[in-house]
């Protein structure tokens, strides 16, 4: 098989949640333990971070992996999904994984996880874990899947947890409250290693703190000594920060919901530096002597890991923005973005899969932007006229179109220079815009 061969038997031949729903979910980690073992446990042979949380933690991640790239270090990124090419989801030093790598690991290994029936996830996590050892990275910076207890990933034992927030998504698996959801994530939290919090409630602190004394693993709330003073939009893009630790700083992902996990992703470098994995920056036992790799890393994000969709300025005249954001967590934040943006008319891109609180978003739109209800290539998504029948309903109006392109064509033609155009409501739109409609 070629790659693109190789590429279709994994997304045709295993359940896949992404893009079948919850047919493509496997709960347990029976499958991820055979393996693990299979393959030697691979993950043992580099340390890593573990990063969870419903909205955020795509971001954090990439940031972290951004920080300890500049230091020097050799690190592995798993996140996913992935927008427009498998490979972003493993990488190393921002670098993809080869296609003749992926080819060869299905070829060499199907005849041993085929007969295990696995889902798409779990041979996934199985070959970035394998990969990383193969190219000896000195730590990787993994990504949860969906939720955290059951998640495939929760089989590594990292040198600190990272929880972004807590939203309603996805509770079909795992539950109708916060608190239950937030007990699902705190899964990750492993025996006596340090957990970060970004954001939590009433519903959920009890809940991360019972499952931290539980694992005897020291616990921060990001939000009791928040780190960032201030932020505000940069001129050209991103966030400019005044922080407590570093004084400025400029982050290149922008959108209004970076704040939060830029006040989380702060004691999480605080942790390493404890746990001397920061020290190689000046060869000093003190973050605050890496000022400069970190401004670094941060202002070049994207550069450095190939992070894409994060309120992502692809045009100008008109601005053309795009940002994965799929629930009312993430749309809370990118409403007010929204709202902000000064230009003369706005028009907006959309499209939703079903397992979201379709509703709840559609409330948070804009009343005043013209709408292209689409829908992305995903058995997951809901039909454009569909979804336009449920806009009119909170006052939004529009025409359908059949695909992303159709709908960003559409709107390239109407628009000015002066206008605004977005692209968003699932990652599997952006995907499809950046790997389609540009």
């Amino acid at each position: 098989m070629n790659y693109k061969e190789t590429c279709d038997y994994l997304y045709r031949q295993m359940p896949m949640f992404e893009r079948q729903g919850a047919s493509g979910y496997k709960e347990g980690l029976d499958n991820t333990l055979a393996l693990d073992k299979h393959f030697g446990h691979p993950h043992r042979a580099y340390a890593t971070i573990h990063v969870g949380g419903t909205n955020g933690k795509g971001s954090v991640s990439h940031s972290i992996a951004s920080i300890l790239q500049q230091c020097g270090y050799r690190v592995g990124l798993y996140t996913s999904p992935h927008l427009v090419d498998f490979r972003e989801r493993i990488r190393v030093n921002g670098k993809p994984v080869s296609e003749r790598y992926v080819t060869k690991f299905v070829e060499t290994e199907r005849s041993f996880f085929e007969p295990l029936h696995p889902s798409f996830f779990e041979v996934t996590t199985a070959m970035a874990f394998k990969y990383f050892r193969d190219k000896e990275v000195d730590i990787a910076v993994v990504e949860v899947g969906l939720g955290g207890r059951l998640d495939c990933t929760n089989i590594i034992t990292p040198l600190v947890s990272v929880i972004t927030n807590i939203s309603f998504d996805h509770t079909q698996f795992l539950g109708n409250t916060l608190a239950k959801i937030a007990s699902e994530k705190a899964g990750i939290i492993k025996k006596g290693v340090p957990v970060i919090i970004g954001e939590d409630n009433e519903e959920t602190r009890h809940v991360f703190e019972a499952k931290a004394k539980e694992m005897e693993a020291p616990i921060i709330f990001a939000e009791d000594d928040p780190m960032v003073i201030s932020a505000t939009p940069s001129v050209n893009g991103g966030m400019n920060y005044l922080t407590k630790m570093f004084g400025e700083l400029h982050c290149d992902l922008g959108g209004l919901y970076q704040v939060k996990n830029m006040n989380t992703l702060m004691p999480v470098l605080k942790v390493l530096v404890d746990k001397g994995f920061l020290a190689q920056c000046t060869n000093e036992a003190s973050i605050a002597k890496c000022a400069y790799e970190l401004r670094e890393s941060l202002s070049n994000v994207a550069a450095n890991t190939g992070l894409m969709g994060r309120w992502q300025v692809v045009d100008q005249h008109p601005m053309v923005v795009c940002d994965t954001g799929h629930n009312v967590g993430g749309w809370q934040y990118l409403s007010q973005q929204l709202n902000s943006v000064n230009c003369q008319k706005m028009h907006i891109v959309f499209g939703m899969v079903n397992d979201k609180d379709v509703n709840g978003v559609l409330e948070l739109l804009p009343k005043n932007a013209t709408y292209y209800f689409t829908k992305a290539d995903s058995k997951r998504a809901i039909p454009e006229r569909s979804l336009q029948a449920m806009a009119k309903d909170t006052g939004l109006t529009g025409n359908a179109y059949p695909t992303v392109a159709e709908a960003y064509k559409a709107a390239r033609k109407v628009a000015s220079e002066r206008d605004f155009i977005f692209v968003g409501g699932s990652s599997y739109v952006v995907g499809d815009f950046l790997g389609k409609a540009l």
